[in-house]
């Protein structure tokens, strides 16, 4: 299928910025090559969400890597989606597998991670992991794995 064909509303068009969490906002697009094992990975060093205590703003930088199969995530959609979570309450934690849930959720990845590096605040850095292989598969063991020898 053509690029063309994919209908994406974000892509090649104006920029709408959601003010709250919307993960309606993701799109995806066909894998072209979805017989191989690759990676594809995103760093997204401008998250920012706000404590649900406090309503103070935490900033963070996503680093997303995941291991695609029939569809992929669309770049721009994805930086909308993260842009969403601008005026969204959320502890860094839950930030980090919302984001890993609804990605699981959009494109049936055979394997993802999401790690959440978070600005000290209060003196204290959150590095919050999250990953997911799907299960039943060598990507269900590789996602056991990187989580037993995940070292922050």
């Amino acid at each position: 299928m053509s690029r063309e064909k994919e209908q994406l509303r974000a892509l090649g068009h104006d920029t709408d910025y959601s003010n709250d969490y919307n993960p309606a906002l993701l799109e995806t697009f066909e894998n072209q090559h979805p017989y191989n094992d690759y990676w594809v990975q995103f760093l997204c060093p401008e998250f920012t969400t706000l404590c649900p205590i406090t309503g103070q703003p935490d900033f963070a930088e996503i680093r997303i890597m995941y291991i695609p199969d029939k569809r992929m995530v669309e770049s721009k959609s994805l930086k909308l989606y993260l842009f969403s979570f601008r005026n969204h309450g959320d502890f860094h934690e839950d930030c980090v597998n919302i984001i890993m849930k609804d990605l699981i959720k959009l494109m049936d990845p055979r394997y993802i991670e999401v790690l959440g590096l978070f600005v000290p605040r209060g003196g204290i850095a959150i590095h919050p992991y999250a990953n997911y292989g799907r299960p039943g598969t060598k990507y269900e063991q590789l996602a056991e794995k990187r989580l037993s020898e995940y070292k922050g």
